[in-house]
């Protein structure tokens, strides 16, 4: 029988989904843009990196799109340079006692980070890590989530980890990448690609599908939870769809996707935007809402705030292109470029008169010509900057200026991300399943 399915039309009109096991978007004519609802499939990321040309893999020694920032994928954002590679191919064997583990080799500083502990995790070599949240209610209770299906769940603040499963069709062959995770009380969300949405409202003891149409315009890349019930999730073309009863049915909260916003007559002034036809490489969502994206390509950034019928364009600030962005602990934006610069916007960074790009400083940081990934404020002037083999620094003055952890050059791994639950929690996570503990 075939099914009523879910109906997602544009901003402002909400509709039911009589059918709880599918969901399908119907298609709207127009001749004028391509709205979301005209999409008849997905367009997925190419299966080579766009900088190097190099087949990308979840084992792939590259620079990932970071979560929430948990980033769109891993392997969407653009590979390291030679040196990098070798340098993450050749890294050294870990060493003495980390996490309770008995390790020998010459890498045995990296048992003396001062504010870092590695955790051993049970996973298979070449799984990189993209999210983690807590259950609020339950503050040891946490989730980690990456590639190959990954799934950990702790219950003692992050100090072990145990894997659980998904909830998967019985003819499904998916091996699907977890890449965004995140509860309001006991209620949680799961996305992933190939788009897939998982619910929990017990605190993750038990998570149940969401159905999610094959014509949903690209794939999930983040979803927050919102509020009882409710939850907002965005893709990599730039579609942000909210629900309020469990995911039953959804209102489009842009217009069109970035694709149509892009190759219009007023995006012609955005260096690249023209004929545009990519996905946000990351993305990134401020605690009011407001989200950051990056061309996959690198070569400009787009924002979005509540209320904003569509996407905004923005050239970037440097002549290398983007690698990263995020938002500060005071509001503003970060922003990093490949090769390993760091700029800091002036004021919001989201651009305080329509049509002007934002101003950005570049910071003083050495990351020793390694790519920096990420960037996480533990307090307003504390904050924490990953990268690229090993790269970990951090800043007591709000990011004017960086001091490297030389400790963790030792880790042979790339540090895609950094995130604080509280001043007290945080973690840094990379490929090959490194995952790091802050200590304080």
């Amino acid at each position: 029988m075939a099914s009523a399915g879910l109906r997602l039309l544009p901003s402002g009109t909400i509709v039911a989904n009589s059918a709880p096991t599918s969901a399908i978007l119907v298609q709207k004519t127009s001749s004028s843009s391509r709205q979301l609802t005209q999409f008849n499939g997905f367009k997925g990321t190419s299966d080579f990196c766009a900088a190097c040309a190099l087949p990308k893999s979840s084992s792939a020694v590259a620079v990932p799109n970071g979560f929430q920032g948990v980033r769109a994928s891993a392997e969407d954002k653009a590979c390291i340079g030679r040196r990098e590679l070798l340098s993450a191919a050749t890294g050294l064997s870990l060493g003495g006692i980390v996490g309770g583990a008995l390790i020998t080799g010459e890498a045995k500083a990296e048992a003396e980070l001062a504010d870092w502990e590695r955790i051993p995790l049970p996973v298979e070599k070449g799984v990189v890590l993209l999210d983690l949240a807590f259950v609020p209610d339950e503050p040891d209770h946490g989730f980690l989530l990456g590639t190959r299906q990954t799934l950990l769940e702790t219950k003692d603040g992050g100090k072990t980890w145990i894997p659980r499963s998904i909830p998967t069709g019985p003819d499904e062959e998916f091996n699907y990448r977890l890449n965004s995770v995140s509860f309001l009380g006991k209620e949680g969300w799961i996305s992933g690609k190939p788009a897939i949405l998982l619910h929990t409202t017990n605190g993750g003891e038990s998570w149940e599908r969401v159905p999610l149409s094959p014509r949903l315009p690209g794939n999930p890349v983040i979803v927050k939870a919102t509020g009882e019930n409710s939850a907002e999730m965005v893709t990599d073309e730039g579609a942000i769809y909210v629900t309020s009863n469990s995911g039953r049915n959804w209102r489009a909260a842009v217009e069109e996707t970035l694709s149509a916003t892009l190759n219009r007559g007023s995006s012609s002034q955005i260096s690249g935007a023209s004929y545009y036809t990519g996905t946000l490489g990351s993305i990134n969502r401020s605690s009011d809402g407001t989200y950051v994206g990056v061309s996959s390509r690198g070569n400009f950034y787009v924002t979005w705030e509540p209320g904003q019928r569509n996407w905004q364009p923005h050239n970037r600030t440097s002549a290398r292109r983007i690698q990263n962005m995020g938002f500060r602990a005071d509001g503003g934006l970060w922003l990093v470029v490949r090769g390993g610069g760091l700029f800091f916007s002036k004021g919001t960074g989201i651009g305080e008169d329509e049509g002007e790009d934002p101003d950005f400083e570049e910071a003083k940081i050495t990351s020793r010509g390694f790519g920096i990934l990420d960037v996480g404020y533990r307090t307003k002037d504390e904050a924490w900057a990953t990268g690229g083999s090993g790269t970990l620094l951090r800043s007591l003055d709000g990011g004017k200026s960086w001091v490297r952890d030389k400790a963790a050059d030792n880790i042979g791994a790339n540090l895609y991300s950094v995130k604080f639950i509280d001043e007290k929690k945080g973690f840094v996570i990379g490929n090959d399943g490194v995952l790091l503990r802050y200590l304080g």
